[in-house]
């Protein structure tokens, strides 16, 4: 049994706690998100024919750089007011900019840029299902939520362009509101807090310090600590291709591989189902017969190999091979997720969750970044779509010339994920908790006690 009662038998009117609860904010917001897919790959073409994949890199890259330096702050609030009030912050600015695509596409993605402030759903998320999970049940948990993020992109990009196709991106772009609409009212009205109330009127007390929301104070206190240093560099170099990949990947298949956009959406659901499964049955079979560490170290591998096939794959059927490899390394970050809530208090899970997804948010600002300076580089660029197959009219390359290397971005980011295979074999076994975080500079710590490598 996933949840747990956390009110000490007292009677809430608003129901307790649930997993389900988590899982269903995630899946609406995802797939109000993935029904753009296709609009959103058009609409940035049109606003942006120049350069289409660094002004999209640029767009991603400063929402990633604002959730960084949000993400300490939120969860460190989050383990005092609770997490009823920013989960409904965050659905609602992640979710602000999606109306404005149809009523002015510059403010749209300037929304998005500017949304980064509180797009750090996972964090608050996962710091929600930690409060009312056991320990040896948090990894099939989060799991869950993360196989429910991929479940959100089976259907909804293919929904997405049959709707575009049909009836035109105006109507995508309406049934992609109401969904998020839902969604705020249903962490609004359904969702109960998760925090026990005891542990919220113990907290009023405590004032958050800046050292606690401090981004940088965060990156300054791994340092302390060597096995928080190599999760959290692990967590960078494995997640910044994938946040540089995620940004780009469909523009890349458009603009290089030439699917269309009938081939993206099933693409896109094919690595989802897998995704699924991979999440779900696979984690929780791993975590069980390999431990979470090699679990993680297993994820890697798979997250090697398939970058390393995206980078050098140059035929449609190379693709597809590669993204059911991409479906099996989905594991590494609710692995790595387990591991870290596994060691820190339950008082601040909030601020750890926090912590990593401040590390996943400077990543999805350098990771997009970085991928749309290496494709200007190359001189990839998207050029005129023909509306009705999603193909090329015109290529800053000649079809008939191969490259030797068509993804560059994907092969780099192939080079920083074996380095992060490198430094995860250095993780220990075992760990001990979190200390709670200090007042003061002069009182940092290393974060985890007797860490022994």
């Amino acid at each position: 049994m996933l949840v747990r009662n956390m009110r000490d038998g007292t009677p809430q009117t608003t129901g307790r706690a649930k997993v389900s609860h988590a899982v269903v904010v995630i899946f609406l917001e995802f797939f109000a998100w993935g029904l753009l897919t296709t609009p959103m790959l058009t609409v940035l073409h049109e606003t942006f024919p120049q350069h289409t994949f660094l002004m999209n890199g640029l767009i991603q890259g400063v929402k990633g750089l604002l959730s960084f330096l949000s993400a300490p702050l939120i969860g460190a609030l989050s383990d005092v007011w609770g997490r009823k009030s920013f989960l409904l912050v965050t659905v609602f600015f992640t979710c602000a900019p999606i109306p404005l695509m149809r009523i002015s596409p510059w403010w749209h993605f300037a929304m998005i840029s500017v949304s980064g402030v509180f797009a750090v759903t996972f964090s608050v998320i996962f710091a929600y299902v930690a409060d009312i999970t056991e320990e040896h049940e948090r990894s099939t948990a989060y799991g869950l939520v993360s196989a429910t993020f991929a479940a959100s992109l089976v259907t909804s990009p293919a929904i997405g362009a049959y709707l575009s196709a049909n009836y035109g991106d105006s109507l995508v772009v309406l049934v992609a509101t109401i969904i998020a609409v839902v969604d705020i009212a249903f962490v609004l009205l359904v969702v109960p807090e998760s925090l026990p109330d005891k542990m919220r009127l113990m907290s009023w007390g405590s004032p958050i310090s800046w050292e606690q929301a401090d981004p940088f104070a965060s990156l300054r206190r791994v340092g302390k600590d060597p096995t928080v240093l190599l999760i959290c560099v692990t967590v960078f170099l494995s997640y910044l291709p994938e946040a540089g990949q995620y940004s780009s990947f469909f523009l890349y298949l458009r603009q290089v591989i030439e699917f269309s956009p009938a081939t993206i959406a099933a693409f896109i659901a094919m690595v989802g189902i897998l995704s699924i499964i991979a999440q779900t049955l696979l984690l929780t079979y791993f975590m069980r017969t390999i431990g979470n560490k090699n679990t993680v170290l297993l994820g890697l591998g798979f997250q090697l190999f398939q970058l390393a096939w995206y980078g050098f794959g140059s035929e449609p059927w190379m693709m597809w091979a590669a993204g059911t490899v991409a479906a099996m390394s989905s594991i590494t970050f609710p692995a790595v997720s387990a591991l870290v809530s596994r060691i820190a208090a339950s008082d601040q899970q909030g601020c750890v969750q926090g912590m990593i997804t401040g590390i996943r948010g400077l990543c999805n600002g350098l990771g997009p970044a970085l991928y749309g300076f290496i494709f200007f580089l190359f001189n990839v660029e998207l050029n005129e779509l023909d509306p009705m197959t999603g193909r090329n009219k015109s290529t800053s390359q000649e079809p008939s010339e191969k490259q030797t290397i068509p993804g560059p971005p994907f092969l780099f980011g192939a080079c920083l994920v074996l380095l992060a295979l490198l430094v995860a074999i250095f993780i220990p076994d075992h760990h001990s908790m979190f200390k709670p975080l200090p007042a003061s500079e002069e009182d940092i710590e290393p974060l985890l006690q007797d860490s022994s490598m």
